[in-house]
């Protein structure tokens, strides 16, 4: 019986360490999706405790939390920080087999040194410790912590009408890890609300200058945003959808859903899909004219719980995976800005694996012979963000596509402690292709070329990819 999470934790052969211990933990980190707050590595937070920096924001946990039987109090209400500490203590033990529970150990063993597991036994001696660490010692920082984990490049979510003032002012402060912004448009396009929808544009045509009367406006104005995000050091778009929108469209169809929603009314499901349609191609041309990569994260049914979306608001964990079958509006979507000579380099991330092999056999239709590996199939995302789920994305894409060029893991967290979520990565992988090896499924010949793979999906191919 093996020791638990020793240093050869999801490493089950010989081959597999040496491809973890002498090539891929070595790499250093591009975090190029995440949810980080632009302000915390501005000023270089300190955490007022665990409590804060560990289940604050986290929705994973607060799912487990509300599984267990934990009332919301302790989760999102005014339980005191330890009493909600020691509620996360007492689900810890039921989390088996869930990637929580392995997270959870990472997190303190690679942040706070601490090999103990976390049990309502080792509670308050866990909560004492990393407290101390937290409030005192100088490298428990938000900017500490991404130096603990060598991390060299992070793209935070922002929204066009961002000031972005917390990234230019840590660039100004001479902060040696790069923080840039990702333009995240999807409020641009979210026309089911029209008093939300004329909310948000009005301040777009505060920010961007540019009065706003029609959409050709809106066009205009996005694209000073998007000028912007890009002298800013941007380099990626990014959508949360729950599917593609593709639908044909005039724009004089365009202009009269813009009108008609400004105007307050309310629209079809028709004139909704289209208006996205029309927003989605935009950005695409956008982003190809400014050599983005953009990227599609599709599948999630968002907000499912009312009376708790009424209380808590979004992101709070009442979400789902998707059955949207969207394969030919992707297509047709993609297709489109081919034809034009307007499709970017792309990322595309499924949020329900069963849509794996419709991804990676979709990659291989837009591969043009510009750059390696131009569309790309994103990591496992969210609920695929574990072993098993990051093994079938790769194994899709190893069947399919080229795991070779691979840009690899991210984060996709708003926590400070979340970058062990590579590590996780890197063992999977290095175990996939150890394994490999040692069935003589690969000729151990090509070990030199294996060790290569790994150091590169680890980091060299993102660096490669995004040009930071």
């Amino acid at each position: 019986m093996k020791d638990f999470m020793d240093e050869n934790f999801l490493l089950q052969t010989e081959t597999a360490q040496k491809l973890y211990h002498e090539h891929a933990a070595k790499m250093p980190i591009i975090d190029y999706h995440c949810h980080l707050i632009p302000k915390m590595v501005a000023d270089d937070y300190r955490f007022k405790s665990l409590t804060e920096i560990w289940l604050g924001g986290d929705h994973y946990k607060w799912r487990a939390l509300r599984s267990n039987g934990v009332a919301e109090r302790f989760i999102t209400g005014n339980a005191s920080d330890w009493e909600k500490f020691e509620k996360w203590a007492e689900t810890v033990p039921y989390t088996l087999r869930n990637p929580l529970y392995h997270w959870t150990h990472l997190e303190l063993r690679t942040a706070f040194g601490i090999n103990k597991i976390l049990n309502p036994k080792t509670a308050k001696e866990i909560y004492d410790e990393c407290n101390d660490k937290l409030r005192n010692d100088p490298s428990f920082t938000a900017r500490g912590l991404m130096r603990r984990y060598h991390v060299e490049v992070v793209c935070t979510t922002d929204d066009p009408i961002d000031s972005l003032e917390y990234h230019i002012q840590t660039r100004k402060s001479g902060f040696e890890i790069k923080m840039l912004p990702t333009w995240r448009p999807d409020k641009a396009m979210a026309v089911e609300n029209p008093a939300d929808f004329r909310s948000y544009i009005d301040k777009l045509a505060e920010v961007s200058g540019v009065t706003i009367r029609s959409f050709a406006d809106v066009v205009e104005a996005l694209r000073v945003r998007h000028q912007f995000f890009a002298e800013q050091g941007c380099r990626l778009s990014d959508h949360g959808t729950e599917e593609f929108f593709a639908e044909d469209y005039t724009n004089a169809e365009i202009e009269q859903i813009f009108n008609k929603v400004y105007g307050g009314k309310e629209l079809t499901r028709e004139e909704i899909v289209k208006y996205k349609s029309a927003m989605m191609f935009e950005f695409g041309v956008m982003d190809a004219e400014t050599g983005w990569t953009q990227q599609f994260h599709y599948g999630a049914i968002r907000n499912n719980n009312t009376k708790m979306f009424k209380l808590l608001g979004p992101d709070t964990g009442f979400d789902s995976i998707g059955e949207v079958n969207t394969a030919k509006q992707m297509s047709k979507y993609f297709d489109k800005l081919n034809s034009c000579d307007k499709l970017t380099k792309t990322i595309i991330y499924n949020l329900n694996p069963c849509a794996n092999e419709v991804v990676a056999t979709m990659l291989g239709n837009f591969q043009d012979g510009s750059c390696p590996g131009k569309i790309q199939f994103g990591s496992g995302w969210w609920f695929c963000d574990q072993k098993n789920g990051m093994e079938k994305q790769m194994n899709a894409l190893s069947l399919l596509g080229l795991l070779s060029r691979f840009v690899g893991m991210l984060t996709d967290s708003r926590s400070f402690l979340s970058y062990p979520r590579h590590e996780y990565f890197r063992r999977t992988l290095c175990n996939l292709l150890g394994n490999d090896v040692e069935n003589g499924e690969i000729p151990y010949e090509e070990i030199g070329r294996v060790e290569q793979m790994v150091e590169d999906i680890s980091y060299n191919n993102a660096k490669n990819f995004f040009k930071f």
